[in-house]
């Protein structure tokens, strides 16, 4: 079980890394989309050094007038 901890810590941590070498963490502005893709970049992990580039394109619904 530690192991699998362990990997899974490890994983996060190269996947946080990644979004962080994209430039993910220093926009000034936080959206759907921007949020979005900066955790789904964590989540996939070593998976972004192969050729996976995960995006979100996501609306928020406006209120009707």
């Amino acid at each position: 079980m530690r192991v699998l901890a362990g990997i899974v810590v490890l994983w996060l941590i190269v996947g946080a890394f990644a979004a962080y070498q994209r430039g993910y963490f220093g926009g000034t502005s936080a959206s759907c989309t921007g949020i979005g893709t900066t955790l789904l970049t964590i989540v996939v992990g070593p998976l972004n050094y192969v050729g996976v580039n995960p995006k979100i394109d996501c609306t928020v619904p406006q209120p009707s007038s």
